[in-house]
């Protein structure tokens, strides 16, 4: 009886460990929703609204914390187990850069005043891209799915990709004389934050697959790229 209620106690503190990150996620992917819809209307209302959002994820950060040390000290986790909280603990500060990344879109959109300038238009795609994989990531989190994972990480080269272009266009639109400096430039941080994003993601998806399987995914680097 004493182990049932170790595993009992042990799976209801899971479940609200598992409760908070997927609050956490519920909100970084709005972050970065609203972030890109902002910055594709020019609308620093919305913008301004991110920034000061940005505490919310920060406070769950902070009660993802607590409560996986906690577990870990009244519940001694062991293999499978632990490996669940550990991975939660890893990726309630992954949310958290993502909510960062967001942000810091957000503080961009408040700078820049010339929305038309052409390569704007792949900056929001990017970032959609992205944010689908945060969202797959948390999917295969919940489910407990290395494949979803796995699935996750095969995407971000296609992020890098297009933040390769994104740069490139951008800094040959920084070489003509009628370059909107300022514009050019906020949009080379937002496109670097775009790409953080999608790593955030694919980190998440790495943590799920070795919480899932207890191996640790191959390094998706190589000396090509």
């Amino acid at each position: 009886m004493a182990n049932e209620h170790t595993i009992r106690a042990f799976d209801e503190d899971m479940g609200q460990l598992n409760a908070l990150i997927a609050q956490m996620g519920g909100l970084a992917e709005n972050q970065v929703h609203d972030a890109i819809d902002a910055l594709r209307r020019g609308d620093h209302d919305k913008a301004s609204v991110v920034v000061a959002r940005d505490k919310q994820l920060d406070a769950l950060e902070a009660e993802v914390e607590k409560l996986a040390i906690q577990l870990i000290a009244l519940r001694a986790p062991v293999a499978s187990d632990l490996r669940q909280v550990v991975a939660a603990f890893k990726i309630s500060g992954m949310l958290e850069r993502v909510g960062d990344h967001a942000k810091n879109i957000a503080r961009s959109t408040l700078k820049i005043n010339d929305f038309r300038f052409g390569s704007l238009a792949l900056v929001p795609a990017v970032a959609e891209i992205a944010a689908g994989m945060i969202h797959s990531a948390l999917n295969a989190y919940a489910a407990q799915n290395a494949v979803l994972a796995e699935d996750v990480v095969a995407r971000d080269k296609e992020v890098d990709a297009l933040y390769r272009d994104m740069i490139r266009s951008l800094i040959d639109h920084l070489s003509e004389k009628s370059a909107n400096v300022i514009t050019a430039t906020e949009l080379l941080l937002v496109a670097r934050n775009i790409e953080r994003i999608g790593d955030n993601a694919t980190n998440i998806a790495e943590a799920v697959y070795y919480a899932s399987t207890g191996i640790v995914m191959p390094d998706r680097h190589t000396a090509a790229d």
